[in-house]
């Protein structure tokens, strides 16, 4: 389907795909529909950009039914940026257990330390700023413009991607995000962007129970690895393992560990090589300190 030159209102030159519906039809639709399966989440309706950029950390690679008990959780322990940057890095981690891809706290750590040293504890209010931040990408700046400061922005992932996709690429493959981003960017409500946003994700989450995920044919789908046995796997059972220590976990004592759990789930023993690059890597990243053989959180 190629795309042609179609008029829409504020926007005369935007290439619209040749056969789908016109851009009034497309947004009552996805009005229509995501009026129709709204989701009281609670993160939603807030003003404050803190919780909202939390709920957006925590929605990365996650499903929102996952997230809500972990959201709540931390918001209770840090309900400011102020209050993570003052709490210790183990803390913080204690508290991201379970929702995996740790490094996205250790991330949002950073950048509250960030804004608490440099802007009164303070987020950013525009896009640009919002991703010169640790861990902020164009998606998330976007969403926390978009759902707390109620102002337009081109907020595209995974559930919006699905509804540009079905609704005005059906039969498509390989359709790419540079294609999308000047649709979605168009399309906002200008007026009321949070819930023309709500709208689009509660549709698109609704696409994907219901249908063949439609975000299949975007040229940027790609399926995720097995966790088990994997490198993520390992990295995610030694940060449990030395947050679980008080004293201090010796590495030689970890990898014996490691090892023994890997052989009781019938997978093959650890590499002491692959370890010690983990190990490194996490200290690295500033999971733990090591001194000497000693790991601590």
């Amino acid at each position: 389907m190629a795309p042609s030159r179609a008029a829409r209102s504020g926007a005369p030159d935007l290439a619209w795909p040749e056969g789908a519906p016109a851009p009034a039809e497309f947004r009552a639709r996805v009005w229509e529909q995501g009026r129709a399966r709204y989701r009281d989440l609670p993160w939603r309706g807030l003003d404050d950009p803190w919780p909202v950029l939390v709920s957006e950390i925590m929605l990365q690679q996650t499903q929102v039914a996952r997230v809500g008990r972990y959201w709540e959780r931390f918001m209770a322990a840090f309900p400011t940026v102020d209050a993570l940057a003052a709490a210790a890095t183990a803390d913080v981690l204690e508290l991201w257990q379970g929702l995996g891809y740790n490094r996205r706290a250790l991330a949002l750590k950073r950048a509250a330390d960030e804004c608490s040293a440099t802007r009164g504890g303070r987020l950013p209010e525009t896009a640009d700023e919002l991703e010169a931040l640790p861990g902020i990408g164009p998606a998330t700046a976007a969403g926390v413009v978009a759902f707390a400061y109620q102002r337009p922005a081109t907020y595209l992932e995974t559930n919006v991607r699905s509804v540009f996709l079905h609704e005005l690429f059906p039969d498509e493959n390989g359709v790419t995000d540079r294609a999308l981003r000047p649709l979605v960017q168009a399309t906002c409500d200008e007026a009321d962007p949070r819930g023309w946003y709500y709208a689009l994700l509660d549709y698109g989450a609704h696409l994907k129970a219901t249908l063949p995920n439609p975000s299949r044919r975007s040229a940027h789908h790609g399926r995720q690895s097995a966790f088990e046995g994997s490198r993520r796997q390992k990295r995610a059972w030694l940060v449990r393992h030395v947050l679980a220590s008080d004293e201090g976990v010796a590495a030689s004592r970890a990898l014996a560990a490691l090892d023994a759990a890997e052989r009781a789930a019938g997978r093959p023993a650890v590499d002491p090589a692959e370890f010690a690059s983990i190990v490194d890597g996490l200290a690295a990243e500033g999971f733990f300190t090591r001194d000497g053989d000693v790991l601590r959180a």
